[in-house]
C-alpha cells in the first residue's frame, strides 16, 4: 500500500517488509524475565568493559515510560555498567537540564526517549563534543548530527495494524456501511504519533475517501487529532466535545482510532460518561493495565504490546557494542532520517493483543502477573 500520508508528514523513507521481532525470531511471546525476577546476564545483556551510561526519560505519568527506565536500569547494571537514570515529568526544559548534568558528570553514552525531538539539538551538540555517543530510544530525536543510533519498534506497523483491525471489526470490504470513526493520536511533538497515524490513514483513508468511513467531527488531519502529551484528560475532553457536537441525536459511533492506550482511557472516559449508543470498537497501544482491564470488561477491543523489556535488551547490546570500541547491531539503514541523514537504527516488531490473547502475551510471559489485572 503506499505510504502518502506519511510521506507528506515525514521526509522518510518508509520500512516495506515485516520484521521478525526485536530479537530476531518468529516467536511473539515476551522472554520471562521481569524487574521482579533477577535473570544472568547472557546474550541479551552481554558483559561490558563498564562505565557510566545516562539514562533520559521523558515521564513517569505514562506507565510505559515507567517500564522502560526500570527495564533498561536494570540491564545495564546487569551488564555492568553504571547507571544515571532521570525522568523529565514532560518538561523540555527539564530534560534538556538533566541532559546538561549527565554530559557534565562524565558519561560515556547517552540513551534518550525525547519528550519533543525537535527541542535536543543545542544540548547534543554539547554531547557531540564531548565525543559522547547517542542513542535515540523509542523516539526518533530531528535535527541534530549527534545521533548516532536508534531503538525502536515499527511505528508505522503499529498504525497499520490499528487500522486493519477497525477494517476487520467492521467488516468494510463486505459491509454497506456507512460507520461513523473518530481519530485520536499523539503529542504532536513526538515523532512517532506521525508514524502511528500516517500508518493507520494509509489503510484507513480509501474507505474514507469512498463514504463508507465517515468522520463526523470533521477531524481527521494530524494537527487536528494530535493529543498533547498523549494526555487522557485531553483526550477526555475533546471526546466529551466530539460526542456532545455530533452524537447527541442518536448517532452511533463505530470506531474510535486510538494511537495509544493513555488516550484510548481518556476516550471509555468520555463514553462512560456521556454516550448512550452502541459501544464502538477501540484500538490502543502499550497494553498498558488499566486498558488490558478494559479489554477484558470489553470496553476496548485491542492494544498493540510492545515489549519494553525487548527493547531494553536490544539497546543495551547496542551500548555495550559501541562502549567497546564496536558497531551496534542495526537492521535498517533506509527508513529513518532525522534531517541530518539516515540515522542506523534496529526495529523491534509490536504484537496484536486483545481478549483473547493476553493472557499468552502478559501473563504467561512473565509481563504481569495475574494479580496486576484483577
Amino acid at each position: 500500500m503506499k505510504k502518502k500520508l506519511l510521506s507528506a508528514l515525514l521526509s522518510v523513507a518508509l520500512v516495506a517488509s515485516l520484521l521478525v521481532g526485536c530479537g530476531g525470531t518468529k516467536d511473539t511471546t515476551a522472554p520471562a524475565d521481569t524487574a521482579e525476577t533477577e535473570t544472568p546476564a547472557d546474550d541479551t545483556a552481554a558483559t561490558g568493559e563498564g562505565g557510566l551510561v545516562g539514562v533520559s526519560m521523558p515521564t513517569k505519568d505514562l506507565q510505559r515510560w515507567n517500564q522502560d527506565g526500570s527495564n533498561m536500569e536494570k540491564q545495564l547494571k546487569e551488564a555492568g555498567y553504571e547507571v544515571d537514570l532521570q525522568y523529565a515529568s514532560n518538561d523540555i526544559a527539564t530534560q534538556v537540564s538533566q541532559i546538561e548534568n549527565m554530559i557534565a558528570n562524565g558519561v560515556k553514552l547517552l540513551v534518550i526517549a525525547s519528550i519533543d525531538g525537535d527541542s535536543l539539538g543545542t544540548v547534543l551538540a554539547q554531547a557531540k563534543d564531548a565525543k559522547i555517543p547517542v542513542i535515540a530510544y523509542d523516539r526518533l530525536i530531528m535535527n541534530s548530527d549527534a545521533v548516532t543510533y536508534y531503538a525502536t519498534f515499527d511505528n508505522y506497523m503499529v498504525g497499520t495494524k490499528q487500522g486493519e483491525y477497525i477494517v476487520d471489526a467492521l467488516d468494510l470490504e463486505n459491509a454497506d456501511g456507512p460507520f461513523n470513526l473518530e481519530i485520536f493520536t499523539g503529542d504532536p511533538g513526538d515523532n512517532n504519533a506521525k508514524f502511528f497515524y500516517g500508518g493507520a490513514m494509509d489503510v484507513l483513508n480509501p474507505y474514507i475517501e469512498s463514504g463508507k468511513l465517515v468522520v463526523q467531527s470533521g477531524q481527521k488531519d494530524f494537527e487536528a487529532v494530535a493529543t498533547a502529551n498523549w494526555s487522557s484528560e485531553n483526550a477526555q475532553n475533546r471526546m466529551d466535545a466530539i460526542i456532545a457536537s455530533n452524537y447527541g441525536d442518536g448517532k452511533v459511533i463505530d470506531a474510535v482510532l486510538c494511537s495509544n492506550d493513555s488516550t484510548a482511557l481518556g476516550v471509555t472516559n468520555a463514553l462512560a460518561a456521556s454516550y448512550t449508543g452502541k459501544y464502538p470498537v477501540i484500538t490502543g497501544q502499550d497494553c498498558d493495565i488499566a486498558n488490558v482491564k478494559n479489554m477484558i470488561a470489553g470496553k476496548q477491543s485491542m492494544s498493540i504490546f510492545k515489549d519494553t523489556r525487548e527493547l531494553a535488551a536490544q539497546t543495551v547490546k547496542m551500548v555495550d557494542a559501541i562502549m567497546q570500541g564496536g558497531e551496534a547491531p542495526i537492521n535498517d539503514t533506509k527508513s529513518y532520517d532525522n534531517g541530518t541523514g539516515i540515522i542506523p537504527t534496529y526495529l523491534c516488531e509490536p504484537v496484536f493483543a486483545d481478549a483473547n490473547n493476553y493472557k499468552e502475551l502478559l501473563i504467561d510471559s512473565g509481563y504481569y502477573k495475574e494479580a496486576d489485572l484483577q
